[in-house]
C-alpha cells in the first residue's frame, strides 16, 4: 500500500506477506546488494581505491567476486606489480556509491586475505589519476583535418594511420580522455581501447607495502 502498511494474509498477523517482502528484498537466506537499504536523497560519490596485494593466483577474481557479490559497482580497474621481486601487486579501483556503501568496500577489501593495504585516495587527500586510452576514427576529407587538430589540441598522438582512419594515443585524466572521445565521435564514430585509471597520492609521503 502506498503508506507502508502490509496487509494481513493467511493466518492474519501479517507473517506471510511479510516473508513475501524480504524475499523480493533479497533478504532472506542471503544479504540483498549493497543499494537495497540506502536511503533514496543518499548522494552517490565516486572514489579512488588503492590496494596493496599479494601477487598471486586467484587474488584479483577475490577481489573482483567482492564486489559482484555484493553489488558494488566497478568503473574501472587496473593492477600491475610494483616491486623488483613481482611479490606484490597494486590494483587501482574506481568505484561509486553513498558514503555507507564505500566504507563497506574498504572494510571488505581489508578483510580479504591476501590484502596487505587499502588506500581509499580520494578521502586520504590530493592525489593525482591518470589514463591511457587508443582512438580510432574514421577520417576522410575535411573530418581528416578536423581530428588532426582536435589532437593537437589534446596534445594526443598518431599511433597508427591509413587513408581512411587514424588511431590516437591519449593519456590525461579520466575527464580529459572522456572530452577528447566525444568530440572524435561527432566526426563519425569512433572505436576505443582504455588502460582504466591509475592513481597514486601527492606529497613526499610513500606508501608501506
Amino acid at each position: 500500500m502506498p503508506d507502508g502498511t502490509i496487509r494481513k494474509h493467511g493466518n492474519g498477523d501479517g507473517k506471510g506477506a511479510g516473508k513475501r517482502m524480504m524475499a523480493k528484498s533479497g533478504t532472506v537466506g542471503q544479504p540483498g546488494a549493497a543499494y537495497t537499504f540506502e536511503k533514496q536523497d543518499d548522494p552517490v560519490r565516486r572514489h579512488t581505491f588503492a590496494v596493496i596485494v599479494d601477487n598471486e593466483p586467484g587474488v584479483l577474481a577475490r577481489v573482483i567476486g567482492l564486489f559482484a557479490g555484493r553489488g558494488y559497482n566497478i568503473e574501472s580497474l587496473t593492477v600491475s606489480t610494483v616491486t623488483e621481486d613481482e611479490t606484490v601487486s597494486r590494483i587501482n579501483i574506481v568505484t561509486t556509491g553513498t558514503e555507507m556503501v564505500i566504507e563497506q568496500i574498504k572494510a571488505q577489501l581489508e578483510r580479504l586475505v591476501p590484502v596487505h593495504t587499502v588506500h581509499d585516495l580520494t578521502l586520504e587527500g590530493p592525489h593525482v589519476e591518470k589514463e591511457l586510452a587508443l582512438v580510432k576514427v574514421k577520417a576522410k576529407d575535411h573530418s581528416r583535418r578536423e581530428s588532426l587538430r582536435i589532437a593537437d589540441v589534446y596534445g594526443a598522438k598518431v599511433a597508427d594511420t591509413t587513408l581512411e582512419s587514424f588511431v590516437f594515443l591519449i593519456h590525461g585524466s579520466p575527464e580529459k580522455v572522456d572530452s577528447f572521445i566525444e568530440l572524435m565521435d561527432a566526426l563519425g564514430g569512433v572505436e576505443v581501447a582504455r588502460s582504466g585509471v591509475v592513481a597514486i597520492s601527492r606529497g613526499a609521503q610513500i606508501a608501506p607495502i
